[in-house]
């Protein structure tokens, strides 16, 4: 089933965020209908530093293929704010979709951008950001590939320009609107009423500017997505903290805080039993067990 399928039926997706191989296998093994590439977790995983514009194209679309090598669950991906001008923002759909994307989000923050729940950030005009979703809609392979329009107006200007770039985003064909960093339940419910019957995204950052609410109370509203992107490496952190912090005091790596995942099944996880079933199809099980000639 397709994004825009899934969107079409009653409540609100769960959509968990992933950043790397090991958290999009973990994530599509728990059953979830559709992921969350994190431009926050990307950055910090892959380049370990913060979500400030400092990942390229060519970073980010990494990821993109590492995501969509590791699992057949359909995922939207951060496009931060499509890397450049127009022609970026082109460049940028075709090439998320080419590498197994499901949709591209893209924000109308200054270049720099930073993480939608953070100080500092500023919005490129109105027009120009509307520009940039007419053309990442045109740039599209198919309707199947979502176009989720961001903005971070709340912020820099107020609720009021947000819901009017929120209208202009959907009137240049965006699938999904998201308007970043509500902050208190009365604008959240604000942003379901003005625009009942779209398709409504929600950020749940832990500890961000947005009241943390469930999927369930989302629906409740009338979000169609629930975001939660930085659950899974704000989890992964704390747990290689306890780890790393029990093997320098204790010597040893068991025992600690942190519950280790058994090595059976993280080679499950990873896809052992498929390179196993591969090797014994072509004879390299039988010859990687023959005594070796002396």
């Amino acid at each position: 089933m397709t994004l825009r399928e899934m969107l079409k039926q009653d409540g609100c997706l769960t959509l968990p965020g992933v950043f790397d191989g090991i958290s999009a296998r973990m994530a599509a093994s728990c059953g979830f209908e559709a992921l969350y590439m994190t431009g926050y977790g990307v950055v910090a995983s892959a380049l370990g530093v913060a979500d400030a514009g400092t990942a390229t194209f060519s970073e980010m679309l990494d990821r993109v293929r590492c995501i969509a090598g590791a699992t057949s669950v359909p995922f939207l991906a951060d496009g931060d704010t499509g890397y450049g001008g127009l022609l970026n923002v082109d460049r940028t759909v075709r090439g998320y979709a080419a590498a197994g994307a499901s949709g591209i989000q893209l924000e109308d923050q200054e270049f720099p951008k930073k993480c939608g729940h953070t100080e500092f950030r500023r919005v490129i005009p109105a027009d120009d950001a509307v520009a940039k979703i007419r053309v990442a809609v045109d740039a599209r392979p198919s309707r199947d590939f979502l176009i989720v329009a961001r903005t971070d107006a709340r912020y820099a200007e107020g609720m009021d320009a947000a819901l009017r770039r929120g209208e202009r985003f959907l009137e240049a064909g965006a699938d999904v609107l998201f308007v970043e960093s509500p902050e208190s339940l009365e604008e959240l419910r604000r942003v379901a009423e003005t625009f009942k019957g779209a398709n409504l995204l929600a950020n749940m950052v832990e500890g961000g500017r947005t009241p943390y609410l469930s999927t369930a109370e989302l629906a409740g509203m009338g979000f169609k997505i629930g975001l939660y992107p930085g659950s899974g490496f704000l989890t992964a952190a704390r747990a290689l903290q306890q780890c790393y912090t029990h093997l320098k005091l204790a010597g040893i790596a068991t025992g600690g805080p942190a519950p280790l995942l058994p090595f059976s099944e993280m080679n499950t996880l990873m896809g052992f039993p498929a390179v196993h079933e591969f090797e014994r199809r072509f004879g390299l099980a039988e010859r990687n067990t023959r005594p070796a000639n002396d």
